[in-house]
């Protein structure tokens, strides 16, 4: 056995397997390094790890999009960081309408269910018209094709809002009623935080119920396997296939209105650094696997919030929360290399590979 391992063991796999430990140590020994200081209390740790989850739910809910094209078509969506743009950017004038009119203190629920709607209908029309005019005619491509169309096609989504709505960064009007915070069994948790993790969390369990119990998720889970012998039993692939597009267009929409109530503002490049990062979570979860998306967006989010003060501080970095990216990434690298399939992943079949 051990002589079989030695053999299959290549040049690539020894280097590959020295930079993840060598990244391996560098957090262990900045984690003990920044415990020992004791510079951050227990109430910082919380407010991180709060922090991290309301986040990372946002992160959840955009790597649902990435992770269910993938089930479903096996290419990656590289324009669904702009499906998300879109639908937040064009609720932004809908919510300062609102605002001016002083509405949205009088109504703020509904005033913030309009917002909701009116972002992920925006979202969900582009998600529907980029499958049926962009991926649609490429079908039966091979997979390159596809995948440089979706890059072109987030450009022409970035500049067409660009073009429609200014390149300025919009500030998002405020919910009052959404200031201050609740005290929750003991910690104060800001409210927006626990708006954007219970909305996200009740979006998710949604979004899964309808895919695993529904016979419209029971026809996209039986396309993701077998595409020819769904259509022999009748099930529209093509319906199912923008079903599929729609859905991640309604959670990336949702996902938007959640950011821009967390983090208060908007523009026409909001989509690329969340988008790569859902996919980050996605491929982190197990790409096509919706509860690993899921769970590899929250792991992401708590890692991107926590780790910059947890593994860099230590190490006497000046402003670690600026390398929140390279954290991110870094993680990325460290489960390609120890776990390629993912958190959740399944190894494949030559065949079904």
């Amino acid at each position: 056995m051990f002589q079989r391992w030695k053999e299959s063991i290549t040049p690539t796999d020894v280097v590959m397997w020295m930079i993840g430990g060598s990244l391996m140590l560098m957090v262990i020994w900045g984690s003990v390094a920044t415990l020992a200081a004791g510079k951050y209390t227990g109430r910082h740790w919380i407010d991180f790890l709060i922090f991290g989850l309301a986040q990372g739910s946002i992160y959840a809910l955009i790597a649902t999009g990435y992770t269910m094209v993938y089930g479903v078509l096996k290419m990656i969506n590289f324009a669904h960081g702009e499906v998300f743009m879109s639908g937040p950017f064009t609720a932004y004038f809908v919510a300062d309408a609102m605002y001016r009119t002083d509405f949205l203190d009088t109504h703020p629920f509904i005033a913030l269910a309009v917002v909701f709607i009116v972002a992920m209908a925006v979202s969900t029309m582009i998600a529907y018209f980029l499958e049926k005019i962009a991926y649609r005619p490429l079908r039966g491509a091979p997979r390159l094709i596809p995948l440089i169309t979706a890059i072109g096609a987030s450009f022409f989504l970035q500049y067409m809002f660009r073009g429609l709505y200014g390149s300025n960064f919009q500030a998002y009007p405020v919910f009052k009623i959404f200031e201050g915070s609740w005290m929750i069994f003991g910690i104060r948790i800001l409210k927006f935080q626990v708006v954007v993790i219970v909305a996200a969390i009740v979006l998710m369990v949604a979004l899964y119920s309808f895919i695993m119990l529904t016979r419209v998720g029971k026809a996209i889970r039986a396309v993701s396997e077998d595409k020819e012998a769904s259509s022999l039993m009748g099930i529209n692939v093509d319906a199912m296939v923008s079903t599929t597009f729609v859905i991640g267009g309604m959670a990336a929409g949702a996902a938007g209105v959640l950011y821009a109530l967390m983090f208060k503002q908007v523009h026409f490049f909001m989509g690329f650094i969340p988008g790569i990062k859902a996919f980050t979570a996605a491929v982190l979860g197990g790409i096509g696997n919706i509860p690993g998306a899921m769970l590899g967006g929250i792991f992401l989010g708590l890692i991107e919030s926590v780790g910059p003060s947890l593994f860099l501080d230590g190490l006497g970095i000046v402003a670690p929360y600026q390398l929140k990216d390279a954290i991110a990434f870094t993680m990325l690298v460290l489960v390609l290399i120890f776990r390629p399939t993912g958190i959740m992943g399944e190894r494949l079949a030559v065949k079904k590979a």
